[in-house]
């Protein structure tokens, strides 16, 4: 049978069941099998062969089937061109900064990122191999505009930020990037597709960590970038390729099948993210509420022009109450699980003491020690009866 595609004539829930799916030749399937294999078949002379070729079925560091499949899945979700995926969030972020970046070249990033990011860009990039870097809050344009050099190769931002949900301008400091020959990068795991297209907004690169939402079942790792072809056939040729961070088929089969039911979560998570963040503005035991949705967050407007299905289901926030009052009441807790990672089905909170290293990025209300809660796909009223009980065990009603 002819091979169907999907593009952007087609909606985005249409394209998350369909790209990158097909039947298979040989037994009739209507849905790619994993294929385990770490190695196929050479052409009848493969002498000339690169042997550190990527992106062909030639051995799987250099691209398997099951990677081409979610790739081609990916790229359709982001709107982006061309997309490469990697072993886990980290790898897709390493991957990007080792392809791009060389000694003297300058890094501006948020102040607000996922920590692997602080370590590559704070402290590994930078001192194993000169790559000077900035940290700046991104939410302020004018503090972007000023860390720029004749040197800023790149401009990575994380919006909503991890983890104070701080927003950031995908469009104005892309306009600021380009204007100033850099790139910009944006992480966009906290929105997922489904909420925010980056690649829409003129950023050069989206990168995901596909063990969060885009998997959505807390059981397979992967990360990817997206972006121009130019870009991304460096990326492979060196990230993937050479340092090795192959995603495996069974684990990019796995995320080929959640992403299926993408549109279908988020709506969930966007939905009982909302109603659990105005629920906890009542509690009189709750200090702050950090959640993009809510009129009160300092960045609701921009996150409404540029996150268009919803604003997530991640909210941090913070309690009038001591250390110990804060493990007591995640041990109260009966719904919601105590353990890290986000957008999985099931509702995650962790505590994130006083003594974070990076305290001194976050706004002040943060200093004492929060909450960040991945707020899942279960009955809304369930998460809520959930809280509240740990709330009044505690007094804090």
């Amino acid at each position: 049978m002819e091979k169907h595609t999907f593009g952007n004539e087609y909606g985005f829930q249409t394209r998350a069941v369909h790209t990158g799916n097909d039947i298979d030749a040989e037994t009739g399937a209507i849905k790619r099998p994993i294929t385990m294999a770490n190695s196929y078949a050479l052409p009848y002379d493969p002498s000339d062969l690169n042997w550190s070729s990527a992106g062909k079925n030639l051995y799987t560091r250099n691209g398997g089937s099951n990677q081409q499949y979610l790739q081609e899945k990916l790229a359709s979700l982001e709107g982006g061109e061309d997309c490469v995926v990697l072993a886990s969030g980290v790898a897709a972020l390493s991957g990007l900064f080792f392809a791009l970046l060389e000694s003297g070249d300058h890094v501006v990033f948020s102040s607000v990122t996922y920590i692997a990011v602080y370590r590559l860009l704070n402290e590994l990039l930078k001192n194993k191999f000169h790559v000077d870097t900035t940290i700046v809050d991104t939410s302020d344009l004018e503090a972007v505009k000023k860390a720029i050099r004749p040197n800023t190769k790149l401009v990575h931002i994380e919006t909503p930020g991890n983890p104070t949900l701080t927003i950031s301008d995908i469009r104005a400091i892309a306009d600021i990037a380009h204007e100033n020959g850099a790139l910009l990068s944006v992480d966009n795991t906290f929105a997922s597709p489904y909420n925010q297209r980056p690649i829409e907004l003129e950023a050069d690169f989206t990168v995901e960590s596909l063990t969060k939402y885009i998997n959505g079942h807390g059981d397979a790792m992967g990360g990817a970038i997206i972006g121009k072809k130019k870009y991304l056939d460096i990326i492979r040729a060196q990230s993937q390729v050479n340092l090795g961070a192959t995603i495996s088929p069974f684990n990019a089969w796995l995320i080929m099948r959640g992403a299926v039911t993408l549109p279908l979560r988020m709506r969930q998570h966007n939905a009982n993210a909302l109603q659990v963040a105005k629920y906890l503005q009542t509690v009189k035991g709750v200090s702050f509420v950090a959640y993009p949705g809510l009129e009160t967050h300092k960045g609701h407007e921009i996150a409404a022009e540029q996150m268009h299905g919803g604003f997530g289901g991640v909210l941090s926030f913070g309690l009038h109450a001591d250390h110990d009052t804060y493990n007591r009441f995640v041990s109260h807790l009966k719904v919601i699980t105590s353990a890290v990672s986000l957008g999985h089905d099931e509702s995650l909170i962790v505590f994130l003491g006083e003594n974070d290293e990076r305290q001194y990025l976050y706004p002040e209300e943060f200093h004492g020690g929060f909450f960040r809660f991945s707020v899942g796909i279960e009955d809304t009223e369930d998460i809520i009866a959930d809280l509240e009980q740990a709330f009044a065990k505690e007094g804090l009603l």
